[in-house]
C-alpha cells in the first residue's frame, strides 16, 4: 500500500513536472520578460523537499529556447550573466550525442538569429581573448567543433551555413575565426558544400543568389584555396566555367591568380581582430557595395531591453 502511495506520489509529481515545462517553453515562445522566464527557471517551488539545487532548466537549456523563439533579451541575459553555464553542454533530454560539442552555435545559424548567433561569438571570444586570425587556437573552439546531431557527418556551423545558404551567417563565423577549410567526415570543406550547390543550379533556380553570395563571402576568407572538388573541376572545365564565371573557375582551379578586388579583401579582412569584426567591418573606409551585406555589429543593433 506505501509503495503504491510513492509510486502516485512520483507519477504526480512527474505530470507537475511536465506541466511546468510546457508553461516555461510557452513563456519563451511569447517573449515573455526576462524577470519572469528567470522566475519561472529557478522557482523553488516547483521542485521536491531537497531537490531545489536542481533547476527545471540549466542555463544551456534555456538558451536553446531563445534561440529557437528569437527571445533575444533572454539571450542576452543568459549569455551575460551565466556565459560559462549558458554555452555548456545541455542535458540528455535536449541532446544525446556523446560529442562534448554543445549546439548552441549550431541552432543560432540553422535557425538564422544572426543577433543572437553575433552574441554568441562576441561573449566567447570576450572570455577567451582574442586569437588572430592566423593563429590556430581558434580551431578548436565552438566554431569549429563538429559531431552534435546539428551537424551531422562531423559538419561545422560553417558547413551548416553553406548548407542553408546563409551569407550573413558565413561572413559571422568566417570573421569570428571559423576555419574554411575544416572537412567533415567525407572530407568536404564548406566550399565544396556551395560547389555542390552551385552544380544544381541548372536544376532548381530558387536560392542561386545566395549561392552565389555565400561563395563570394567565403572565398574573401580564403587566401589559399583547399578543396576536394578540385579534380572534379579540372575535368569538367566548360561546365565550371559557364557555372562559376571564367574569372573564379580559373582561380579555384589555379590558372590565374585571384582578381584584384577579391585579393585586396584578403589582405584588409585579415588584418580585423575576430574579437570586433562586425564593427570593424562597418567602420572600414570603403565602398559599402565591397562589404558583406544584411550584418550589423551586435554592439550598434536596436538595444533588447531585459
Amino acid at each position: 500500500m506505501a509503495s503504491l502511495a510513492v509510486s502516485s506520489a512520483a507519477q504526480s509529481f512527474e505530470e507537475h513536472r511536465k506541466s511546468f515545462s510546457l508553461l516555461f517553453y510557452r513563456a519563451v515562445r511569447d517573449l515573455k520578460p526576462v524577470w519572469m522566464l528567470e522566475d519561472m527557471r529557478t522557482m523553488e517551488t516547483f521542485y521536491q523537499e531537497g531537490d531545489a539545487c536542481h533547476r527545471t532548466y540549466t542555463p544551456s537549456e534555456a538558451l536553446l529556447y531563445a534561440i529557437v523563439h528569437d527571445h533575444q533579451a533572454y539571450a542576452r541575459y543568459l549569455l551575460t550573466r551565466y556565459i560559462h553555464e549558458a554555452l555548456a553542454k545541455p542535458g540528455e533530454r535536449f541532446c544525446r550525442c556523446p560529442s562534448p560539442a554543445s549546439p548552441h552555435l549550431a541552432m543560432a545559424v540553422r535557425y538564422d538569429r544572426r543577433y543572437i548567433l553575433g552574441l554568441i561569438l562576441q561573449e566567447t571570444h570576450r572570455i577567451t581573448g582574442s586569437p588572430s586570425r592566423s593563429s590556430t587556437s581558434f580551431s578548436s573552439s565552438c566554431a569549429d567543433r563538429a559531431g552534435c546531431f546539428h551537424m551531422e557527418d562531423g559538419r561545422t556551423p560553417l558547413h551548416l551555413a553553406c548548407e542553408l545558404l546563409l551569407p550573413e551567417a558565413v561572413v559571422m563565423l568566417l570573421g569570428s575565426g571559423a576555419s574554411p577549410h575544416a572537412p567533415d567526415r567525407d572530407g568536404l570543406t564548406p566550399l565544396d558544400v556551395l560547389l555542390q550547390k552551385l552544380g544544381d543550379c541548372s536544376k532548381e533556380t530558387n536560392g542561386a543568389g545566395s549561392r552565389r553570395q555565400c561563395l563570394d563571402n567565403l572565398l574573401m576568407f580564403m587566401p589559399k584555396v583547399h578543396f576536394k572538388m578540385k579534380g572534379a573541376l579540372s575535368r569538367e572545365p566548360e561546365r565550371w566555367s559557364e557555372v562559376l564565371g571564367e574569372e573564379t573557375y580559373k582561380y579555384l582551379a589555379e590558372r590565374r591568380p585571384a582578381p584584384l578586388i577579391l585579393s585586396a579583401m584578403q589582405t584588409v579582412l585579415k588584418q580585423l581582430s575576430p574579437a570586433t569584426f562586425l564593427d570593424s567591418l562597418h567602420e572600414l573606409p570603403i565602398p559599402s557595395s565591397l562589404k558583406p551585406p544584411g550584418l550589423l555589429p551586435v554592439t550598434q543593433r536596436d538595444r533588447v531591453v531585459v
